[in-house]
Order: structure tokens, then C-alpha cells, then sequence
């Protein structure tokens, strides 16, 4: 009985000990989560930018009925072009070598373009590849003065507060070396915008949702080539993915709520004075892996 007395102190002091190291891991545990949860995760991030290729439609929009697609697509006979070792070194080398002197112009000149010449390098882009061949791509030209006075309004309101205060030190840090801010003069004096917006769905006739698969990737996939096809043609370009003003822009350009603006693309001429950033591409070694 003595010993148990005297034992007792100590016995409680462990527990005494134990309690506050399984409470002090509890709060731990919980600060961290309070402060996870209260801390906006990337508050930069345009919604309209996230990638929803990975949500599917709700079951009830997105089953397994009717999609609007032919259950049996006639295939028809295929023969591509087929040149000697040699002509595909020599094309492939002239391509790389038309495409190298692709640079992103914030300076462009107002010099009238030849619509034709716009047609057909979105034709050229429509030519992608897409999941399932669903096409989920609209390209929006602006060729009106005042539209693209007021979209340049919505873009340069957006992007000063983008600069000051959502996109955080070091991201514009990086732009300061590119001589870039929430200035947009392109918006004006461009002959063309060309807006991109990818559909997340689409819509058949009886008014259900149609599942646009890997409509992210899809649309990237012809933003590509739109830039490739600009390159050829002779035209010059920036590519611009305004943050958060997606929804202002689809209500200006009345677009559909199924579209988001994924791209925005000012085309023309450079100006005679026009400059760009002495930058150098990675040589081959350090893009890719041979195995």
C-alpha cells in the first residue's frame, strides 16, 4: 500500500504527460487543417483554365445513351503521302527551321491582313485531333474597333489586379525581365483577335448534355497548329491566357455558358520597330529521351 502511495505521483504525472502530447498533436492536427483549408490554394488560377477533363458529366447528363454520334462511321481507304528518306530530312528540317523563328510579338502593327488569310489557318486548326472526334472548339475573330477597345478593358482591369495582387512576387518577377505588365496595346492596334474557347460539353438536339471527351487537351491540340499555321502564313502572334476574365468576355462575345476561354491570340504584322526578348530554346538533348 505504501509503495502504491507513493507510485501514485508518478503514475499521474505520466498520464498528466501523455494527455497534453495526444492533445498537443490533436490542435497540431487541426491548425494545420484550419490553415490548409482557410489558405486559397493558387488564388491566381482562372477557373475557366482548370482542367475538367478528368469530371465527367453528372450521371443523369452523361450516361449511357444516345450521344448524338453514328453508331457505325463508314471508314474509307487511306494512302498518305510517302517520300524518300532523304525529302522527309530536308522537309522536316525546313519545318523545324520555319518554326524556330516563331517568337511570341507584344508589338503589332495595325496594317490590314487578308481575311482569306484568317480563314484558313482556323480551318488548318480545325484540322486537330480531338476525343472522339467531338470538335470541341470555337474560334471567336474580333475584327471590330470597338470590340476590341472594350475587350482590352476587361483584359487590363483584370490583369493590373492579376499583377498586384494574385499572381504573387516571384511569377511577376519572372515577367519583369520580359519587359511585360497588364498593358495590353496589342488589343487595339491588332488587326485580329482570335479568342479560343474549348466546349466542356455540348449539346443535342433533345437539349441533354453531350460529353466532350479530353476536351482540354483537344483544343490545346489545335492551338498548336493554329500557331503553326499563323508562322507559315507570316503572321505573328501572343499568346495570352487572361486570367479571370473569361466570364466578362463570353458575356461580351455572347457566347454559350458550355464555352470557356482557354486562349487569346492578337494576329497581325509586327511593327517596323516591333522588339522581342533575346531568348534561346533548349537544344534537343535537353528536351528529349531516347530509349
Amino acid at each position: 500500500m505504501a509503495l502504491f502511495s507513493s507510485l501514485t505521483p508518478v503514475f499521474i504525472a505520466i498520464i498528466c504527460v501523455l494527455i497534453g502530447v495526444i492533445m498537443k498533436k490533436t490542435n497540431g492536427e487541426k491548425e494545420k487543417h484550419d490553415t490548409k483549408s482557410k489558405h486559397p490554394s493558387r488564388p491566381w488560377v482562372d477557373e475557366d483554365l482548370k482542367d475538367g477533363t478528368d469530371h465527367p458529366l453528372e450521371e443523369e447528363e452523361g450516361d449511357e445513351e444516345w450521344q448524338g454520334l453514328e453508331e457505325n462511321v463508314a471508314h474509307v481507304p487511306f494512302t498518305g503521302e510517302r517520300y524518300s528518306e532523304a525529302e522527309m530530312i530536308k522537309r522536316s528540317q525546313a519545318f523545324y527551321e520555319l518554326l524556330n523563328k516563331r517568337r511570341s510579338v507584344r508589338f503589332l502593327s495595325d496594317e490590314p491582313v487578308p481575311r482569306e488569310v484568317i480563314d484558313n489557318v482556323i480551318r488548318t486548326a480545325g484540322t486537330a485531333p480531338s476525343g472522339a472526334h467531338t470538335e470541341p472548339w470555337t474560334f471567336v475573330v474580333v475584327q471590330d474597333p470597338d470590340l476590341k477597345h472594350k475587350i482590352r478593358e476587361i483584359v487590363e482591369e483584370e490583369e493590373e489586379i492579376n499583377y498586384k495582387k494574385r499572381m504573387g512576387d516571384r511569377w511577376v518577377n519572372d515577367l519583369k525581365r520580359l519587359r511585360t505588365n497588364w498593358i495590353k496595346e496589342y488589343l487595339d492596334t491588332a488587326p485580329y483577335l482570335i479568342l479560343i474557347f474549348k466546349q466542356v460539353y455540348g449539346q443535342l438536339p433533345n437539349g441533354k448534355k453531350k460529353t466532350h471527351y479530353y476536351n482540354e487537351i483537344s483544343v490545346s491540340i489545335a492551338c498548336g497548329i493554329l500557331l503553326a499555321a499563323l508562322q507559315n502564313a507570316g503572321l505573328y502572334t501572343v499568346t495570352s491566357t487572361p486570367l479571370n476574365c473569361g466570364p466578362q468576355l463570353r458575356v461580351l462575345l455572347q457566347r454559350p455558358a458550355n464555352e470557356k476561354l482557354l486562349l487569346l491570340l492578337p494576329v497581325g504584322y509586327p511593327k517596323k520597330d516591333a522588339t522581342v526578348p533575346a531568348l534561346t530554346r533548349k537544344p534537343l538533348e535537353d528536351i528529349m529521351v531516347v530509349m
